[in-house]
């Protein structure tokens, strides 16, 4: 995001994740768990005024960062909350229509948010016709890539995936529900949002980039479990060495 601009995306991932308004008939609350420099939640707040926006981020310092150099401002429907993001989806009593999924440790995804466990509490947190919009590294970068995909298929009905062009990053759209799209229909429903929205651009320009029906299953990954709580542990404390999220995620281990 530019300074002073919400519209400016500067991440090419940024744009080709709000496709995923595209799958959510009018969204009334979104949960945003990765607060970064506050991208999406200040988008979000501008184009969707009456809607909640709920943002997790384990680490004080990002938030106070986002505050005081990236124009990222609280008010009465957007709230942001300092705690781990599998922690707090674990909680929900109320599900949201849209939940973007942008964490990152050191190098990678938590391990604890990409298992089985943690995206069945997801689509718990998620209404039945809303949708989930998961960051990841493509396949060339990531070692896990295959297996968070066929996890992705293990716990949810419908599965989409956006390649973000240049970037390295791929785009998951995750639904609760049977709703099978092809390409155009897709990139129909993401103009229908920009237009009705006013966005400053088209999203049915990334919508036709990379696009991949992934409702066959990925038989090149393994569905990634929670460990025993022992051995989550020691991963916790082999990362802690190498790694501040892992100090403050610790207790969520």
């Amino acid at each position: 995001m530019k300074l002073g601009d919400p519209d400016y995306l500067v991440l090419p991932y940024a744009r080709v994740a709000l496709v995923g308004l595209a799958l959510s008939a009018e969204p009334r609350r979104f949960l945003v768990v990765g607060l970064g420099g506050g991208t999406l939640p200040t988008f979000l707040r501008k184009y969707y005024p009456n809607a909640a926006i709920d943002v997790v981020d384990i680490d004080p310092e990002v938030v106070d960062v986002a505050k005081k150099f990236f124009d990222f401002r609280e008010d009465e429907l957007m709230n942001a909350h300092v705690d781990d993001g599998r922690r707090f989806i674990e909680k929900l009593r109320d599900p949201y229509d849209v939940i973007f999924l942008d964490a990152f440790g050191a190098d990678s995804i938590p391990p604890h948010l990409t298992t089985r466990e943690f995206l069945q509490a997801v689509r718990r947190a998620v209404t039945p016709d809303g949708v989930v919009v998961g960051n990841l590294w493509g396949r060339s970068a990531n070692p896990l890539y295959d297996s968070i995909v066929r996890t992705y298929q293990e716990v949810f009905d419908e599965l989409f995936i956006l390649d973000v062009r240049g970037a390295g990053n791929e785009i998951l759209l995750a639904l609760p529900r049977q709703q099978p799209l092809n390409q155009d229909g897709l990139v129909q429903l993401a103009r229908k949002v920009s237009a009705a929205r006013r966005f400053p651009f088209d999203l049915g320009d990334p919508a036709k980039f990379g696009f991949l029906d992934a409702r066959a299953k990925n038989h090149r990954g393994r569905v990634l479990q929670d460990r025993a709580p022992e051995q989550r542990k020691k991963e916790c404390l082999r990362d802690t060495a190498s790694s501040v999220y892992w100090r403050r995620s610790l207790q969520s281990c």
